[in-house]
């Protein structure tokens, strides 16, 4: 029986994000291509007599260890579903992704804690049982919980796989956070996006499908900048490279990302990008490995 398992918690990108006005119950629609990232946080989970659950790491700070993380209420979750009060865990997650950074971190730990619970215990849980627990913690748990390449539609929660090339890119945030209620305020106040799936690429080649990538958008990207107007420095930055083949927001912010065409690029980049108080990393984007050891 393995005593300790620590998971990767990948980085969850939007290679494009296509919003639609807001319904009635309060959602937006939404059409994205999602890839996960070879960076994020770590979620490390060993026995013990009862569930305990601490955060570490260089974006610890103002991350709660109560019910409301997400991490807590998806093994809370768990538990219920196997009709326990608890599960017999100690959990620590290093926490290095940036706060508020469009990156999926919160969802995407509670994805790994679910997957890391599973092993450890040897539940024997499917896929499909585990991906309706991730869903109780938001819209984008299944995906996160995948952690694999996916259109994703309906509100986040519809998805269907996607056929990608692994994309070298360089990760870039301005230390400043870009709370996602905040941006989706200020789309609200002028709806201009809509959900719609573009045609696939011509092919899966990582030009072919640059070239697709940069006729798509990011319909949070002009809200995101009035609420954080330091995105558009990083956006300026990554533009001004010129090995750099197409720039985009993630998700709601604050983190922007650039791709390359391979890893030397991406790197140099990366150097070149170094700023006080930036958060810069060079990836690679497509289904990383989870397990850690």
């Amino acid at each position: 029986m393995t005593d300790t398992l620590t998971l990767l918690a990948p980085a969850k990108v939007n290679l494009y994000l296509h919003v639609a006005p807001v319904m009635a119950d309060g959602y937006h629609p939404l059409d994205s291509l999602v890839a996960f990232a070879d960076v994020g946080d770590r979620i490390t989970v060993s026995h013990a007599p009862s569930f305990s659950f601490e955060v570490v790491g260089p974006f610890a700070q103002g991350i709660g260890e109560d019910a409301d993380n997400l991490v807590v209420r998806a093994l809370l979750a768990l538990a219920s579903h196997l009709g326990r009060d608890d599960l017999p865990l100690a959990m620590t997650l290093d926490k290095r992704l940036p706060v508020a950074a469009g990156l999926g971190g919160g969802s995407s730990d509670a994805g790994a804690a679910l997957r890391a619970a599973n092993m450890l215990l040897e539940l024997g849980l499917g896929d499909e049982v585990l991906e309706r627990v991730a869903r109780s913690v938001g819209a984008d748990g299944p995906m996160c919980y995948r952690a694999q390449p996916a259109y994703a539609s309906g509100v986040g929660e519809v998805l269907e796989p996607a056929d990608l090339p692994a994309l070298h890119a360089v990760l870039v945030n301005p230390g400043l956070p870009s709370p996602t209620g905040a941006v989706y305020r200020a789309f609200d106040r002028n709806p201009s996006g809509r959900a719609d799936r573009p045609q696939p690429p011509a092919s899966t080649s990582s030009v072919d499908v640059i070239a697709w990538l940069a006729e798509q958008r990011n319909d949070l990207e002009a809200p995101a900048l009035s609420e954080t107007p330091a995105i558009g420095s990083v956006i300026e930055a990554l533009s001004d490279l010129e090995t750099c083949r197409m720039v985009r927001m993630s998700g709601s912010g604050a983190t922007v990302f650039g791709l390359f065409d391979d890893q030397a690029a991406a790197l140099d980049a990366a150097f070149a990008l170094e700023r006080d108080g930036w958060w810069v990393r060079p990836t690679v984007l497509g289904a990383p490995a989870l397990v850690l050891g």
